[in-house]
């Protein structure tokens, strides 16, 4: 009897610890599931879709109580073969998000499809309480009441130091009194100046030294004039060239293109930003809401985040600040530079193949977090860079192609026409 109660408990025990072995292992499946269901959702699903709002497809948060599972492992690797089929909940979810076809994804097995639908059930891992820590702000500010006793403290040690001095030289001169030595008498300042001025040399070398000063600068408040080298204005949006030229690596003529085909670079209409702010809307970094830089792009056109409507009765003009601005008689072509002389101009600056041409007058663009002016744009800094670029090399240039064609047609004594050098081109003439 008592061999079988020992039995018992031994296989109890080994029941209990399997049994929380199993639970640990499960848990541990369900957290790596989940992980690994963070990343493919970042990979596939977040360009479309968000845990807690609408992005192009619904919110997910709570997805698998509104399907079933198998409806879902079956849906999202390839949607569209069950609408084809006419399953009918395929084809309601269709037509409940206004027929927008949602992206295939045939490499998705079940495991995956799996892993997704835990992280979205698990939803967003909540930060611990040292990475919270961590990530909080920390107050650097320096109380007032710092200030204030610090600036006591150096006002309190200067009049210490005067009373000291002014002590010290009552002191010597009672010293010198004792011992019998006459002491001249302080002369008060004001007389002294008034003999300074008396004499002509110092009254001459004064108006010498004032012109100077006075014509030095004079002359440069005008050569500086017009000169906007350092000039930032703030503008309507915060918009980082940082973070988009730099750190995301958008091609600048993406959002400038008119910088390679016409004399003005162009400023990009609020629609290319849409291109990915309709869908990044930077939540991550504001507690779940909209960036606020973002929200005033939505403003500007009239856009509702929540219905992905545009109003056009709310838009309204976003009013950039012009940075760099040349005067009206100067004429400046981007095309001519960024196309034509591009090789020329790389070599001339030492530019890297990874950096795009606009370097050169723009400055280094990638790592600016609000754009200002980089270069002076003066006519003689213009100049100096038209007698120090060379052109030389350019041979398989179609433009100097055709300047060399025009010049020994001048030698044969052919007929050369403005057309030839280019006088058809709009802007040798428009604006």
């Amino acid at each position: 009897m008592r061999d079988i109660s020992m039995i018992l408990k031994s296989v109890w025990k080994s029941l209990f610890v399997f049994s929380a072995i199993s639970v640990i292992a499960v848990s541990t499946v369900n957290a790596q599931d989940a992980k690994e269901g963070r990343t493919l959702f970042k990979a596939k699903c977040s360009s479309c879709h968000a845990l807690d709002h609408k992005v192009v497809g619904p919110a997910l948060e709570g997805v698998s109580d509104r399907h079933p599972e198998a409806f879902l492992l079956k849906w999202i690797p390839n949607n569209a073969a069950m609408i084809a089929a006419g399953d009918p909940a395929a084809v309601k979810l269709f037509n409940d998000n206004g027929k927008v076809p949602m992206t295939t994804f045939p490499e998705l097995d079940e495991t995956k499809v799996k892993d997704i639908l835990a992280y979205i059930k698990e939803g967003e891992p909540k930060p611990t309480g040292d990475a919270a820590a961590a990530a909080a702000p920390k107050d650097d500010s320096t109380s007032g009441l710092s200030i204030a006793g610090i600036v006591a403290i150096v006002v309190l040690a200067i009049v210490i130091l005067v009373i000291l001095g002014r002590a010290s030289k009552l002191l010597e001169r009672l010293i010198l009194q004792k011992q019998g030595i006459e002491i001249e008498e302080d002369v008060p300042l004001k007389v002294g100046v008034r003999k300074m001025f008396k004499n002509k040399k110092f009254v001459m070398f004064f108006i010498l030294c004032l012109i100077i000063c006075l014509g030095s600068f004079g002359w440069m408040g005008m050569w500086n004039t017009g000169v906007h080298t350092g000039y930032q204005p703030v503008q309507p949006i915060k918009f980082s060239h940082e973070l988009h030229a730099g750190i995301n690596q958008i091609d600048c003529q993406y959002c400038h293109n008119g910088a390679f085909k016409s004399k003005n670079a162009t400023i990009p209409s609020l629609n290319v930003c849409m291109n990915c702010h309709k869908a990044v809307q930077a939540r991550d970094k504001y507690d779940g809401e909209i960036s606020p830089e973002i929200k005033k792009i939505y403003s500007a056109l009239g856009y509702d985040p929540e219905t992905q409507k545009y109003d056009e009765s709310k838009s309204k003009p976003m009013e950039w600040v012009r940075v760099h601005n040349l005067p009206d008689f100067a004429y400046f072509n981007h095309s001519q530079h960024v196309v034509v002389a591009e090789d020329a101009i790389r070599k001339a600056k030492g530019l890297q193949p990874n950096e795009p041409v606009c370097f050169a007058c723009h400055g280094p663009v990638n790592t600016m977090e609000e754009i200002y002016q980089y270069s002076p744009l003066t006519m003689k800094w213009c100049i100096n860079c038209h007698k120090e670029t060379d052109i030389s090399g350019q041979k398989n240039n179609a433009f100097y192609a055709k300047v060399i064609e025009a010049h020994e047609k001048i030698k044969k004594g052919e007929k050369i026409t403005p057309a030839l050098l280019g006088g058809l081109e709009c802007g040798k003439c428009h604006y």
